[in-house]
């Protein structure tokens, strides 16, 4: 139970004056090696504050997208001698994902971040990858601000309009929810493209 108890640490800084900076570090090693997300923690502060939704949104979008990068440069730097330490150590990475995650890369740099940046999917998994790969810098902080702001933004909008009853709704569905919004985004994306 490690996980359940780490699980409720980072709820506990709800309640703290100090949330939102556990909110913006929390976003930030959780998007290179820490196993528990931000919408944990931002869902209990926007419940708590409603008024303050867009800002907790904004501070978990900026750490995210630092620990993106952070995430990226261990790939780039210094895979070559981390990569048997994060393969045993970080929850979500192993070698048939990343070689997975390395064939998305050269068809959809673009797709392959944005997806991951919206989508319950070990986002550390594909900073790392994106590192390792080399992928285009300005892509990748592009298709993450995008995509983890788009993410915490509907969270907040949600809670913001309607609060605790929103909140249930978010943690019990919170996969389905992303999944159903992904495969939106997509269908959007190939009727542009076939209609083109």
């Amino acid at each position: 139970m490690p996980l359940r108890r780490l699980y409720d640490w980072v709820l506990s800084w709800a309640e703290s004056p100090h949330g939102s900076w556990a909110l913006f570090l929390l976003a930030l090693v959780e998007a290179s090696f820490f196993p528990i997300p931000p919408d944990v923690l931002l869902l209990a502060l926007a419940l708590a504050q409603p008024s303050r939704s867009f800002c907790f949104a904004m501070l978990a979008t900026s750490g995210s997208v630092l620990g993106g990068l952070l995430g990226y440069a261990i790939g780039a730097l210094l895979w070559g001698s981390l990569a048997g330490l994060f393969f045993a150590y970080v929850p979500g990475l192993t070698e048939e994902k990343f070689g997975t995650v390395q064939l998305w890369f050269q068809e959809y740099e673009f797709w392959t971040i944005f997806v991951a940046g919206f989508t319950p999917i070990p986002y550390k998994v594909f900073t790392i990858t994106a590192g390792v790969m080399g992928v285009n810098l300005p892509v990748f902080v592009f298709a993450s601000i995008l995509s983890r702001g788009l993410r915490f933004c509907i969270e907040a909008v949600l809670l913001w309009r309607w609060g605790a009853q929103m909140k249930a709704v978010i943690d019990r569905y919170f996969n389905l929810l992303t999944l159903v919004g992904t495969a939106l985004i997509v269908l959007v994306y190939v009727a542009y493209k076939l209609l083109k």
